[in-house]
């Protein structure tokens, strides 16, 4: 991997975590969660903050499981991530500390004001999910973002996630709660159709698409 970079953790977990997100989601949507533990481990480094880095990586890679076919459909996405994060850990040994960690971490990836208040974990991969869709991304630089894409492409991320959270959210009423991302994501589609505000805020930005 190019040395601008942080290298995946090279653990048989860490490569078996690749290889479950590769088989539940789509190339756009797994690229995403690798490059939002790029971005959150560049962001650890800028800011000088200590975090585990394989509980990091499992946390960023394993947070969109829950949009993906293999979710129930029964709950909101996030929830239902984490369980399926937090039983592939458990089936790979992962103590029950650190699984909750990572459990909490992405059921609050998406809920601004919380995660940040819940430890260095939960800040971390919020905002490492935030620099991939452009969000506060000054630490990065150029030579590093184009590294990143070069690695791990976009192919129109974006577009592809929200269809699949709002695909997702389709499946049960508790799956699209009002005021929960889903449930916005849905509501914009049904009412004015693509793209959502997601979509074009991410278009506008530093990344684009």
């Amino acid at each position: 991997m190019d040395n601008l970079i942080p290298a995946l953790p090279d653990t048989p977990v860490a490569r078996q975590a690749v290889e479950y997100v590769r088989s539940c989601e789509s190339e756009p949507v797994a690229n995403h969660s690798i490059r939002s533990y790029v971005f959150a481990t560049l962001l650890a480094g800028h800011e000088g903050l200590e975090v585990d880095a394989d509980l990091l990586f499992y946390a960023c890679v394993l947070h969109d499981l829950g949009t993906s076919p293999s979710a129930p459909g029964k709950e909101r996405f996030e929830v239902e991530g984490a369980d399926m994060a937090a039983e592939f850990l458990t089936r790979n040994g992962c103590g029950a500390r650190e699984t909750d960690a990572v459990w909490e971490a992405i059921t609050l990836h998406t809920s601004p004001g919380i995660a940040e208040r819940r430890g260095v974990l939960a800040y971390l991969t919020r905002s490492g999910v935030g620099a991939d869709f452009g969000r506060g991304v000054d630490f990065v630089t150029d030579a590093q973002g184009e590294a990143v894409h070069r690695r791990y492409p976009r192919l129109n991320m974006v577009t592809v996630l929200v269809d699949d959270i709002v695909r997702h959210a389709t499946r049960a009423p508790h799956a699209a709660a009002r005021y929960t991302i889903a449930g916005e994501l849905t509501r914009e589609r049904g009412e004015h159709g693509t793209p959502t505000s997601l979509e074009l805020a991410t278009n506008a930005s530093r990344w684009g698409a």
